[in-house]
């Protein structure tokens, strides 16, 4: 990928916990922009909730246009019981919906680590838990979220139907299981293809066209095929069998939330969401928390920012590959979470707990000894 020389990260905070995960990012970037000579540039704008509230729109044309013109975005949430009766295309979800869309962004990775300071949050037994680490590849831009035709239309006797229709092409699925396939060769080199291919045929034939081009361009990876539902009693029954997930659109949103919640909080998993490599090198790209909006706590500082700091740590590495600074931010976290600072999801009986702020000075700090300043 191309080196450019202004980087252009477009920060949309969104709703509920949002912008105060996303300021502590913010003031990450400036820390790199000051310490490591950067030179990203930032600009902010409304969507979701926060949008609809100042537009009557979940996203403006005006904010559409400058994600188009990012290298990155970084999206904090969206969403809150405030809009759930409004008509379906101003929810703040349809804006979520058409930046993946028109972003062109196929791939979601989301990775499911449980850091070894925090083995006795998750659910499961240490023995089971200890050691997770999975990536989960869903496709994000097709299946039955997208596909035609859908919607809720009158019948007979005064009934209503609703209607989503299932439907993936080869080109939809082979260009997602590629990543796959890509990211299982610098990790185990397996990957586990999940549909049901038992009950649909577009499982069915997702499970044809992914082994059709692991046995063409992938020999050496191992492949594995899993139904769906399998899948989601294997990851609470033995999560560590799994290295790469990839699945479609509708069981990676389920399979991704079940694997979040083995490391023991939603507020320590971040996730990408890539495009295509142009011609020119640019890969459209968004980053954001698995957490979502979390009214319930929205505006006390309870907010855990590390899951969008840890985003922020992707989005070094797929849009810029700047590996190197994302290890730092990584090894930053893992110093925080050693010395025994905790936000308030991931603390332990008598802990006490950190605010949002506290966390993210935490993070810069650590990357301040790191950096030997």
């Amino acid at each position: 990928m191309i080196k450019v020389k202004n980087r252009k990260i477009l920060l949309l905070p969104g709703d509920g916990i949002g912008p105060e995960v996303v300021n502590e990012v913010k003031k990450i970037i400036e820390w790199f922009n000051k310490n490591k000579s950067l030179d990203f540039k930032i600009d902010e704008g409304l969507v979701g909730g926060a949008s609809y509230d100042k537009h009557k729109n979940p996203i403006t044309d005006e904010v559409f246009y400058k994600a188009l013109e990012s290298e990155a975005v970084i999206l904090g949430a969206v969403g809150g019981p405030k809009y759930d009766n409004l008509e379906f295309s101003k929810r703040p979800e349809r804006a979520l919906l058409k930046l993946r869309k028109e972003l062109k962004l196929f791939a979601n990775l989301r990775p499911a680590i449980c850091f070894k300071q925090l083995v006795d949050a998750s659910s499961l037994k240490p023995e089971i838990i200890s050691g997770l680490d999975i990536m989960i590849v869903r496709e994000l831009t097709g299946g039955i979220y997208f596909g035609e035709p859908r919607g809720i239309v009158p019948i007979e006797n005064g009934e209503r139907k609703g209607t989503n229709t299932h439907t993936y092409t080869t080109s939809e699925i082979h260009r997602v299981a590629r990543v796959a396939f890509e990211l299982a060769k610098k990790r185990k080199n397996t990957v586990t293809s999940c549909e049901k291919s038992n009950v649909m045929e577009a499982g069915m034939l997702w499970r044809e066209e992914v082994q059709a081009l692991r046995d063409k361009e992938f020999k050496k990876v191992e492949l594995k095929h899993m139904l769906a539902d399998n899948c989601a009693m294997q990851l609470v029954k033995d999560p560590k069998q799994f290295d790469v997930i990839l699945t479609d659109n509708l069981f990676g949103d389920l399979l991704s939330d079940i694997a979040a919640m083995l490391t023991g909080s939603l507020g320590m998993l971040p996730s990408a969401s890539l495009g295509i490599v142009n011609a020119n090198g640019k890969r459209a790209a968004m980053y954001e928390p698995v957490h979502g909006s979390a009214p319930d706590i929205t505006g006390q500082g309870k907010a855990n920012p590390l899951a969008m700091i840890m985003s922020f740590a992707m989005m070094l590495r797929y849009s810029f590959d700047m590996n190197e600074d994302s290890n730092l931010i990584e090894q930053a976290v893992q110093n925080v979470l050693s010395k025994g600072l905790r936000t308030a999801d991931i603390k332990q009986g008598s802990e006490n707990a950190i605010s949002t702020q506290e966390m993210g000075k935490a993070v810069i700090s650590e990357l301040t000894i790191l950096l030997g300043k």
